[in-house]
């Protein structure tokens, strides 16, 4: 299946979101459960994988993808709460293609053994959506010794997305994309004053040893995800892989209630309800995995559906390829990754 299959008529026309201008294609038109149409890029014959799918807006990306006609990988850390959501998704859309994939990606013996199972059962991946995301108040290591945010948000999909390289390279044209954070711009948590407090990379101490502030820490793992993406892009250039963050707005998911300050939680309720739903956080996603416009577009950041710039630092080619070969090494990767180039 080629990129044309996927994209609905765009010829002339140029996105509000970059200023390129769209190719030419057919538009799909996917039926659900109830017999109504969705019309959009249908992403049938293609096949998703979205970690962290058991709830909240992994489950809600999963279903939209499902939803346009996609075979669906969903990752989830219990077999029961997979299951359960794939039921739902099946219900809801009236796809069948939903998989599920269990493991702990704190453990990267479990991130190494799912990415084993895809690829026994699919030779392609045409959409690798990095969402899982985790917050933690006080400082924990995970089995391999890595301190849990910097093992989670940042390690467990830079090895995945090394581990299925082989897939999507294979499904190309294919995209990659990375649920990333704003707050990697501004870690405050109460913002009394107008200047920001953005986050600075260490890389004498990424396993936080020497000073363990929960946000900051949180932050600076999305900063990491976000320039290894920007490297992952440079290396992958020509590939018919790209590579994109995208920031999907606050979203009232179990992150949120993580990073909230007990004190607060007795608000939480009334403040989720001013945040962005599941589903509306996962539009951002959804669009940078399917839309026709974004084929080509890689080594980009986005807030929502529209480009932006993260911190000038994090476009610094250097401290980019230190930090891959650093993040090589901690999951036991060869430096330089050999199917990879700078």
């Amino acid at each position: 299946m080629t990129g044309s299959d996927l994209t609905p008529t765009t010829a002339g026309r140029r996105d509000p979101t970059t200023g390129t201008a769209g190719s030419a294609g057919t538009a799909g038109t996917v039926r659900t459960a109830d017999g109504a149409g969705t019309t959009g890029p249908s992403m049938l014959g293609r096949v998703c994988l979205v970690t962290g799918a058991a709830g909240g807006m992994g489950a809600a990306i999963a279903t939209s993808l499902a939803r346009s006609g996609a075979t669906v990988v969903l990752v989830a850390r219990d077999r029961a709460g997979g299951e359960a959501v794939a039921r739902a998704i099946t219900t809801a859309t009236g796809n069948t293609r939903v998989e599920v994939l269990i493991g702990d990606l704190s453990d990267q013996s479990a991130v190494r053994r799912l990415a084993a199972e895809f690829t026994a059962a699919h030779r392609e991946l045409h959409v690798l959506v990095n969402n899982a995301g985790a917050h933690f108040r006080v400082r924990s290591v995970s089995a391999d010794g890595i301190e849990m945010h910097l093992a989670v948000n940042h390690l467990a999909p830079f090895l995945l997305t090394n581990l299925l390289l082989g897939a999507l390279q294979a499904g190309a044209p294919s995209r990659i994309v990375n649920i990333g954070s704003a707050s990697m711009s501004d870690t405050r948590q109460v913002k009394i004053t107008r200047t920001a407090r953005p986050v600075v990379l260490d890389l004498d101490d990424l396993q936080s040893r020497h000073h363990f502030a929960p946000m900051e820490v949180y932050a600076r793992s999305k900063l990491q995800l976000l320039m290894c993406g920007y490297a992952f892009a440079r290396r992958l250039a020509g590939s018919g892989v790209t590579v994109n963050t995208v920031h999907p707005g606050l979203t009232a998911t179990s992150v949120v209630d993580a990073i909230a300050a007990p004190a607060l939680a007795p608000l939480l309720p009334l403040v989720k309800r001013l945040l962005l739903t599941a589903e509306e956080g996962a539009r951002a996603a959804v669009h940078l995995a399917t839309s026709p416009w974004l084929e080509k577009t890689t080594g980009r950041y986005f807030l929502r559906q529209v480009q932006a710039r993260s911190p000038e630092f994090t476009y610094d080619t250097a401290l980019q390829d230190q930090l891959f070969d650093t993040s090589a090494r901690l999951v036991g990767l060869p430096t330089p990754v050999p199917h990879l180039t700078r």
